[in-house]
């Protein structure tokens, strides 16, 4: 696969970084966020996004068996705590939307352990991260562009 050609407009570009920078500060822990992204990344297979994130991840103190253990986050107990699990289960179910809506009992259980303005700003962020997951993919943008 080769990269498409075609830069991604300045403007878009912008207001998609701006999204994202928001949801991430009004979110306000960075680990948590760079889990949220990268598992996001994952579901949706873009490898430029999970290069980057998983770099900004460590630089966050993400631990590595965090990092090793995302993709099976529901089975590792006690890797993940009830506020990381919340978050990523949401993040799941707004990706995935195979049943059109998301769990009520996803959504409550993540209400249940963010303020409503966190809540929000976690639903941006994945929001945010689908939305450059689909653009770097559909672009075909390969891993290893990304430098901090």
């Amino acid at each position: 696969m080769t990269a498409r050609t075609g830069l991604l407009d300045r403007e878009v570009a912008a207001a998609m970084s701006a999204l994202s920078a928001a949801a991430k500060r009004g979110l306000g822990d960075p680990a948590l966020a760079e889990l949220v992204v990268i598992r996001a990344s994952q579901l949706n297979h873009c490898a430029f996004c999970l290069d980057m994130h998983l770099t900004l991840a460590r630089e966050y103190g993400v631990s590595e068996q965090q990092l090793d253990l995302l993709a099976a986050w529901e089975e590792a107990e006690g890797v993940f705590d009830e506020r990381e699990r919340a978050a990523l289960a949401l993040t799941e179910a707004v990706t995935v939307l195979t049943d059109g809506f998301v769990p009520d009992a996803v959504y409550e259980k993540a209400a249940a352990h963010f303020a409503p303005g966190e809540l929000a700003h976690l639903i941006g962020l994945i929001a945010a991260i689908n939305n450059w997951n689909r653009v770097m993919v559909s672009r075909r943008i390969p891993p290893g562009g990304y430098t901090p």
